[in-house]
């Protein structure tokens, strides 16, 4: 078969790194590969299952099917599926009564709740019996009969929105400098008894290629003080843990400061030795990012700012060289000038865009929901930042898979 693919390629008739692809996937260097050493770009969209209901988003407006069949018509090839370690260790819960209690988790009218269940079985029938594991593995393997590849992302321990600081999902409760608003539900023996269980349920599930191990790592006030000591070490007994639960999928991970600082790998590099040729770095970027402000409007200084604080990994030859996915990115995609975008947000894509031209790393971007069932104490909200609109028929902003330009194509290889 990589014989017959490397010949299809060279006669043209087909796209490099595209087919025979074949599971599990390792790393070799900066790159991904598939089991027949062909490289596998990641092409990503982010789709929300972490909010308190523990469903997937907008299966009130579509089915299954015709998101996962927008999502493969579209040119992805993977997803970024979310969930939250609340989920994780309570597999059997019905999505009727997910429901239900969700209107109490986040302060909103039973009634509401009830309503958006309904449109959901109405959508999706088979729903009315399943649980909500149910539904995260109906998805997982309608994706991949599609050719569509899963990152299990676990985004949050309390299912709810992400991120701030107070928000009690940041940092390890078991960590030096406990405080309750950055860490009252981030149970550390939760989040690694959650990820084994995920990573045991993917077993069987074969679309699952990648698991990450937490969304957006954030100290607050004393935490992190010790020299990165907590994140090297509870990183660490994570890879192995899911490496050993489930050898083959490839283990994310994400820096400090809402995964968008690796710096400290620099001088120590973390232990990867457990998880050997699965290891993938991740970074996060939006034109608010901290770490990545752009006061003179000057893209050189952003892009140096983007190698400085995570792209450096892409360096080959180095002890910390791994792929690189920019796991979320984004825009508001509509009231602005610029084919949509308004001026910030269309000068930081465009610079962004340009540097992952230049690397071709791998990408997810934020997100295909164009609304949520909850979201911060409101029901059914729509989402201006999501790829869908609002109905989840299409496209929100048709321009916007243009303005990603090359970021499409695979350019570079091993």
């Amino acid at each position: 078969m990589a014989y017959l693919s490397r010949l299809l390629v060279f006669l043209g008739l087909i796209t490099p790194f595209v087919v025979g692809q074949a599971l599990p996937l390792k790393t070799s260097s900066r790159w991904i590969l598939d089991n027949n050493n062909q490289r596998v770009k990641l092409r990503c969209v982010n789709w929300a299952g972490h909010m308190e209901t523990n469903v997937v988003e907008g299966l009130h407006r579509q089915s299954v099917d015709y998101i996962v069949d927008w999502i493969k018509q579209q040119g992805f090839n993977c997803v970024r599926l979310t969930y939250s370690i609340d989920h994780a260790l309570d597999p059997g819960r019905k999505v009727s009564e997910s429901f239900t209690n969700s209107a109490a988790a986040a302060g909103v009218p039973l009634d509401s709740m009830v309503n958006l269940y309904n449109q959901v079985v109405e959508k999706n029938p088979w729903i009315a019996s399943a649980t909500t594991r149910d539904v995260f593995g109906v998805v997982v393997d309608k994706l991949w009969a599609q050719g569509i590849m899963t990152i299990l992302d676990n985004h949050v321990s309390k299912a709810s929105w992400c991120c701030d600081l107070t928000d009690g999902n940041g940092w390890w409760d078991a960590a030096f400098g406990y405080n309750q608003w950055n860490s009252r539900y981030f149970n550390t023996n939760n989040w690694l008894a959650g990820l084994q269980a995920m990573a045991s349920w993917a077993q069987s599930h074969p679309g699952v290629v990648a698991m990450s191990l937490r969304n957006e790592i954030r100290a607050f006030l004393l935490q992190d003080l010790n020299g990165r000591k907590d994140w090297y070490n509870y990183i660490k007994q994570a890879g192995d843990l899911v490496h050993q639960t489930h050898p083959g999928v490839l283990i994310v991970i994400g820096g400090a400061q809402s995964s968008t600082d690796l710096t400290h790998i620099r001088k120590k590099m973390l232990d990867t030795s457990g998880w050997q040729d699965k290891h993938v770095w991740e970074m996060h970027a939006y034109s608010f990012t901290v770490n990545f402000p752009d006061p003179f409007s000057n893209c050189d200084i952003v892009k140096a700012q983007y190698g400085l604080y995570s792209g450096f990994v892409l360096e080959q030859g180095k002890a910390y060289t791994a792929p690189l996915i920019l796991s979320e990115f984004g825009v508001g995609m509509s009231g602005g000038p610029n084919n949509g975008l308004v001026d910030k947000d269309s000068r930081y894509l465009t610079c962004l865009v340009d540097y992952m031209q230049n690397n071709d790393a791998e990408w997810a971007v934020w997100a295909i929901q164009g609304s949520y069932y909850i979201r911060q104490g409101n029901v059914n909200v729509d989402e201006g930042w999501g790829l869908m609109d609002y109905e989840w028929k299409g496209w929100r902003n048709q321009q916007f898979p243009g303005m990603l330009g090359n970021m499409w194509k695979a350019t570079q290889g091993p």
